[in-house]
């Protein structure tokens, strides 16, 4: 009997430890959490204090590219009232089923490998910079499906296929690769289980199967708002203010040629590198811009292949240094940290809270026109600031380019927003934010922004 109190006390340890350092990790990253995180963490407040599905608390809108994401996080925030808070409770337990898959997966490497991997998947700059996010649940979903197609349970792997198109439909790239050695009708059907009816339900009601952000992203890149980066050379974006972080971000990705190799005991680890691989080729295709989440899944399953092929060859050294590297970059700019170690944001966190704040004040119950971020503004703020991302009205002319010179892309955004109204109107603002190089001289208020990627610039408040 001691004997296996002893035994669970040992296989406690390692959850436990996840979950203590996950939480340590969460608050030295809440100053710095992207501007994106605040439209999950705004979709997921509407939705469990006012049961409505919006960006805003007054109107609909189906810009959260993950309902996954958003429907725990509800679930969550209305437990504990604070969606922030929410985040963090999520992202732990995010990383302990991660853990606990890693630990099921590999069996046969040395027991240490889940602790090697989760803490190389922990420090890395760019999934530091994607907490609050869908990558953390993504990696986690992901790491149960690779369980279910060794097993193999087909039911139990069409049931996590599904709920994988709910965390990301390009996710199911995954599902793809990994379903080789399930191939069973009964996981496609469980699969449609879970995940059909919500897109079914986001057709008709919300207008388009699709999130609204498959439009925007895509038409981003058709349209290059990013001058001349892309998905394709987004790195190089990153590398040119912060080099050896994103050196040490996509340096687990040099090991993924070692997956082509056959291993028995490396396969599944091989398959989900080879999965990144073709996700990767995907959103090159998709011509998107260089989000730096989008590279969080390859990234991942590349990081866990590395570990696994290293634990299996005891070269753990690299591993290890490249998780130092990792602390030592984040740390060396300070604690706690101001940015998130990779980031396309005009201003920090804090900076945005202290603008919504003034908003809040200055506006009232007029609408405010985004200047292009509109997360933490929209968040902190609580009042009606519109984009794209928030207002349907101004959809039907995003929809509209994207479909342009595409009779194929046409026809499918037909298909997708069969249900959508296209009378709805655009809300007119009364104020709109602006960057603005000299100030107008009809400004209500001034507020200077600094970024490291994108520098100083003078954001005004003006009437519309």
């Amino acid at each position: 009997m001691e004997q296996v109190r002893t035994s669970d006390n040992l296989r406690l340890r390692l959850p436990a430890a996840t979950a203590c350092v996950s939480a340590v990790v969460f608050l030295l990253a809440r100053p710095h959490l992207v501007d994106d995180t605040f439209i999950t963490l705004s979709y997921a407040r509407n939705l469990a204090f006012h049961g409505h599905w919006g960006l805003l608390a007054d109107a609909t809108s189906n810009s959260a590219t993950s309902p996954a994401n958003v429907l725990a996080l509800a679930v969550l925030t209305f437990v504990v009232r604070d969606a922030v808070l929410a985040a963090g409770v999520l992202y732990v337990l995010c990383q302990v089923a991660l853990v606990l898959a890693l630990r099921r997966l590999g069996t046969a490497l040395p027991r240490w490998f889940p602790a090697l991997a989760f803490a190389a998947l922990t420090v890395n700059p760019l999934l530091l910079s994607s907490i609050g996010l869908e990558v953390a649940l993504g990696a986690a979903v992901l790491g149960w499906l690779a369980v279910f197609a060794v097993s193999p349970r087909p039911v139990a792997f069409g049931l996590t296929a599904g709920a994988l198109a709910l965390v990301r439909l390009d996710l199911l790239v995954f599902a793809f690769v990994l379903g080789f050695s399930v191939r069973s009708g009964r996981a496609v059907l469980a699969a449609a289980l879970v995940a059909l009816p919500w897109f079914a339900f986001s057709w008709v009601v919300l207008g388009a199967a699709l999130p609204d952000t498959f439009v925007i992203k895509t038409l981003q890149g058709a349209q290059r708002t990013w001058g001349g980066w892309d998905f394709g050379n987004g790195p190089l974006f990153y590398a040119r203010t912060a080099l050896w972080t994103t050196v040490l971000s996509f340096l687990p990705l040099a090991v993924v040629p070692f997956a082509v190799r056959r291993s028995p005991v490396l396969r599944p680890f091989a398959l989900l590198a080879l999965g990144g691989v073709l996700y990767h080729g995907t959103y090159v295709l998709l011509n998107v811009p260089p989000y730096h989440w989008y590279y969080g899944p390859g990234i991942t399953t590349a990081t866990v292949f590395l570990c696994a092929w290293a634990s299996g060859r005891l070269a753990v050294g690299g591993v290890l240094a490249l998780v130092v590297a990792s602390v030592v970059a984040y740390a060396a700019a300070g604690l706690p940290r101001e940015f998130a170690p990779l980031t396309s944001n005009y201003a920090s966190t804090a900076k945005y809270t202290e603008i919504g704040h003034d908003l809040r004040a200055l506006a009232g119950s007029r609408v405010i026109g985004s200047a292009g971020e509109i997360g933490v503004l929209a968040y902190t703020c609580e009042c009606a600031i519109v984009d794209v991302f928030a207002d349907r009205g101004l959809l039907p002319a995003a929809i509209e380019a994207r479909g342009a010179g595409n009779r194929w892309t046409r026809a499918a955004l037909r298909v997708d927003y069969a249900f959508f109204d296209f009378d709805v109107r655009p809300r007119r603002p009364d104020l709109v934010l602006r960057r603005l190089p000299s100030p107008p001289p009809d400004a209500l208020a001034h507020w200077t922004l600094d970024a490291p990627t994108l520098g100083k610039q003078e954001l005004y408040l003006v009437p519309s």
